[in-house]
């Protein structure tokens, strides 16, 4: 029976080996711990992948064939000096992360979403799709997850907001988290979820699982499966969603809705599950109204107005985050959900940013509260907070 070498072990074949080598060519030591390393990553690690892997720093990796590595840190875009022997161990190493979650990729099914056992989101285009080689986009999450605490000293948002927020989720209004890609929003929904009470039951459902939920011991976290081979055995968000109704949630939180789940998660906010939290890809918040009706529209025929209709009827509050020109990334606008009437969906807005200048390269702006006051407050009410917290 094979068993799978432990990392000591290696470790002291790889010594062994270069110790051996060092007999009959004179190798420094400062090159024999590099080439230690450089042997164990091509054996168990990533390769080329993993030292920007393990670099705090960097934030995103992008492949473009086993020549063009790029790297981003701090929001910059540089070409990073290293690269694959070849194309077949970029497929190699490629194959090796989508196996450890138990996901495939090939010439018959091309694209993949996976993650890495931190989190991180990969994502993997192969030939024939990828005209130049195989493609993958690795987007790293920080070790530590970022506290709404840390995100109001990055001045992504203020405290008041921070609190006003903290009020919404206690009080189990349903909230929506938009914007583009980079903005922000699967840090932001982590963020926000460190304000549920933790006596409560909370379901986790994500395509590929990266929200770092801390603090609550109740919790189930459900992630989609891969058909197999033959089209079979797979497990939908859609599924996944259905599932969760049958488990006693106190909130469901979707991680983010891209197609005709967005019914189902629509549909479990209206049936009694208050303080459901979700994301979803626009450039505003009206845009992102538009793209969930387009959304619900993939997967059933309905009249808009009745689309229209559940989705005013599900989500609160929308918060739109935006990337700057800066590089930062921020909170730009926050609106209520008032109804629907007049075939349209009626929208209150509460925030906008407010850009006031430019300092050390870094834009500078707040939050700016609008002079509409929310009219929505029942569910504050009956949490117990004060009519005097309404207005910030």
């Amino acid at each position: 029976m094979s068993r799978e070498i432990s990392e000591d072990d290696l470790y002291g074949i790889i010594d062994d080996v270069i110790l051996e080598k060092g007999r009959s060519v004179y190798v420094p030591i400062d090159e024999k711990i590099i080439l230690r390393k450089k042997i164990y990553d091509s054996i168990k690690g990533f390769d080329v992948l993993q030292d920007i892997i393990e670099d705090d720093d960097v934030t995103e990796i992008m492949i473009n064939g086993p020549n063009n590595i790029f790297i981003e840190r701090e929001g910059k875009i540089t070409r990073y000096n290293g690269s694959f022997s070849s194309g077949d161990r970029m497929v190699d190493i490629i194959r090796q992360i989508v196996s450890k979650v138990n996901r495939r990729v090939n010439e018959a099914s091309p694209i993949v979403d996976t993650r890495l056992s931190d989190g991180s989101r990969v994502n993997v285009v192969l030939n024939p799709v990828a005209l130049d080689g195989p493609a993958v986009t690795i987007r790293k999450f920080p070790k530590e997850v970022i506290s709404m605490e840390r995100l109001i000293e990055l001045k992504s948002l203020d405290k008041d907001v921070a609190e006003w927020l903290r009020m919404l989720v206690i009080s189990g209004y349903n909230i929506f988290i938009s914007g583009g890609t980079g903005s922000g929003k699967t840090t932001f929904l982590n963020a926000l979820s460190g304000f549920i009470p933790k006596d409560e039951r909370i379901i986790t459902i994500e395509d590929s699982a990266e929200l770092q939920i801390k603090g609550i011991d109740n919790m189930v976290r459900l992630e989609v499966r891969q058909e197999n081979d033959e089209g079979e055995n797979g497990v939908t968000i859609r599924e996944l969603i259905r599932a969760a109704l049958r488990m006693r949630p106190s909130r469901i939180i979707v991680g983010e809705v891209r197609g005709e789940e967005a019914l189902d998660m629509l549909q479990a906010m209206n049936t009694g599950h208050d303080g459901s939290l979700s994301t979803g890809h626009a450039n505003g918040t009206k845009d992102m109204l538009t793209r969930l009706e387009t959304m619900v529209l993939m997967g059933v025929d309905m009249p808009v107005s009745a689309i229209r209709g559940q989705i005013a009827a599900g989500i609160d509050i929308i918060i739109h985050l935006g990337r700057l020109r800066d590089k930062s990334r921020r909170v730009l606008e926050i609106v209520e959900i008032l109804g629907y009437e007049g075939g349209e969906i009626l929208i209150n807005p509460l925030y906008r940013f407010i850009e006031t200048g430019e300092s050390d390269g870094r834009i500078e702006g707040c939050l700016e509260r609008s002079k509409n006051e929310m009219q929505n407050i029942q569910k504050l009410k009956s949490a117990g907070f004060t009519d005097g917290l309404f207005s910030i």
